[in-house]
Formats: structure tokens, C-alpha cells, sequence
């Protein structure tokens, strides 16, 4: 049966868990557009922080055996709200876990889903259709793809692996540069890229960096059965501290002031940095070298 409600409606939210009860809880739920939500940090916080404790506590309240957290790559240290707030939400997923609530929790970590809604290459075969350009932020930027069926399957895998509090990393493979992705998409159509279809840069976005970093580094990751999920390595906070930091989100954006909420957000989220610090340090990065 599908229910439509928001995950900030806590009310709503219990009367579905209360009716339902389900065994087991995937959150996907979240605003997830960079840009919009570096101008929208309050209703980023509302959303994909506050969301997700109203899911957790309805998942342990109603007895769910497993809880599943959807995060992002664009978690690792953040340069953007949206990315910061699903760190956030990563570290209440694995506080909960220390607590003996009988609920199973974990994360799973993952980059862009080729195909999805919103995803680069939708845009560039409606941009190629209408003879072009291909528009693209920065003709340097490299990120981590995997098809839909892929991201699905190892999300659905790493579940039942879960003790509790783990953080699953998707190996995504080699990273991709944006540019060449473009270049073959208009070759792949019968055009030649600059001739027939041009591509041209419009500018980085707010809080958007140049590079995911490495999602799968030995040193950090323990290997699972599966050769395409990692757990890293990384120690939970007591609940307590959580909470702390989840007061001082809900007293910043009870103003709905922005910056106010940005500025809580840096305050609970220690690796969260601004985006022109790791630009500028682009050029010596293990991820851009990889593909260069």
C-alpha cells in the first residue's frame, strides 16, 4: 500500500508506522539539490536531519528489525548544506545503534545514479536533441557512477549484512570526467563534439566541488563477502551528544534565518568545509590525478 505524507509530519509519520508496523525501514527520504539548499539551509535541516530522527524513533518505537539509512558520497567531508546534513543524519543512524533499542541500524553510502532523475545524462541527450550546447559547470569536474539496477541491488545486499551501526561504502568503480561523458554522448548520436554540438562552462554552483573524494580507501574500510561493499571504519558519538547537536540545529532554525542554520550546521558537523579550499587543492587530489 503506498502512503504519501512528509517525513518532517511526525504525527503523520507515527500514524503509518502504528498502522503498518514494518519490518523493515529505507530511508531515501531527502531534499537532495546542491544549490537549492545552500539557499534553503533551514528547510534542508527540517527535511533530511529532523526528518530522519522522526524516522528513527518511529522505526524503534513500532519495533522495526532493520533500519537502513540512503547517504550520499557528497557526505564525505561535506562542502555543501546538503551533503553536511546527510553526514548529520549518518551519525544519529549510528548513534542509535549504541543504544538497545532492538532495531538493527545502518548506513549505505553511494555517488550518482546514472539515469536517475535529475542525472547528467538525461540532460545532455535533450541538450544534444535541440543541436546543443552541452552545458556543463566546470569542464574539469569528475564524479562516481553506477546504474540504477547496480545502486539498487547493493543497497538491497548490504541490509542484511548489518550487525548494527555500520556505515556500507559502495565501491563505484573508476571516477568519470564529466567532459569526456559529454564527448562521447555526442559522438554516440552521430555528431562531432564542438562542430556539430558545442559544450560549453557556465560556472561552478554554490557548494559544488570539483571532485567526490575516494570512496574506497584500504586503510580505512573493512572488506565484507561481497567484493563491492566496504563498512569504514568509524566510531559512533553517544546519544547524548547527538542531542546536543540536534539543539543546536533546532534553536538555529527556528529563526528560519539561513546563515544562522549554516552556521550551526559547520558547528555540528566538524568535516564540513568550504568548497573553494578543496578546489583550490584540486590539482594534487588522488580522484583528479586518477583521471587525468
Amino acid at each position: 500500500r503506498l502512503e504519501i505524507l512528509s517525513v518532517c509530519d511526525r504525527s503523520g509519520l507515527e500514524k503509518v508506522f502504528e498502522t503498518h508496523r514494518p519490518d523493515i525501514v529505507l530511508n531515501a527520504a531527502a531534499h537532495k539539490h546542491v544549490p537549492l539548499m545552500e539557499h534553503n539551509c533551514c528547510e534542508a535541516v527540517k527535511n533530511n536531519v529532523f526528518g530522519t530522527l522522526n524516522t528513527v524513533d518511529m522505526a524503534v518505537k513500532y519495533g522495526a528489525q532493520r533500519f537502513i539509512m540512503i547517504s550520499t558520497d557528497k557526505a564525505v567531508n561535506p562542502t555543501n548544506v546538503m551533503g553536511a546534513t546527510k553526514r548529520m543524519c549518518e551519525m544519529i543512524v549510528q548513534s542509535r545503534s549504541l543504544e538497545n533499542t532492538g532495531t538493527v541500524f545502518s548506513c549505505t553510502r553511494f555517488g550518482n545514479v546514472l539515469g536517475s532523475a535529475g542525472s547528467v545524462i538525461p540532460l545532455f541527450k535533450r541538450q544534444i536533441a535541440k543541436g546543443g550546447p552541452i552545458t556543463l559547470t566546470d569542464k574539469r569536474i569528475i564524479r562516481y557512477f553506477m546504474t540504477i539496477p547496480e545502486a539498487s541491488q547493493l543497497v538491497l545486499q548490504s541490509g542484511p549484512m548489518a550487525h548494527n551501526g555500520e556505515l556500507f561504502v559502495l565501491d563505484m568503480g573508476k571516477p568519470v570526467r564529466i567532459l569526456d561523458m559529454a564527448e562521447n554522448m555526442i559522438r554516440l548520436s552521430g555528431k562531432e563534439p564542438y562542430y556539430d554540438v558545442d559544450i560549453v562552462e557556465t560556472g561552478l554552483r554554490p557548494g559544488e566541488k570539483l571532485y567526490e573524494e575516494l570512496l574506497i580507501k584500504n586503510e580505512d574500510m573493512d572488506k565484507t563477502d561481497n567484493s563491492l561493499i566496504f563498512i569504514e571504519r568509524d566510531t559512533p558519538l553517544p546519544y547524548p551528544e547527538i542531542e546536543a547537536k540536534l539543539q543546536i540545529l533546532r534553536e538555529a532554525v527556528e529563526g528560519e534565518d539561513n546563515r544562522q542554520a549554516k552556521k550551526a550546521l559547520r558547528q555540528v558537523v566538524p568535516t564540513f568545509k568550504d568548497p573553494e579550499v578543496v578546489n583550490a587543492s584540486a590539482a594534487q587530489s588522488e580522484e583528479m590525478n586518477a583521471v587525468m
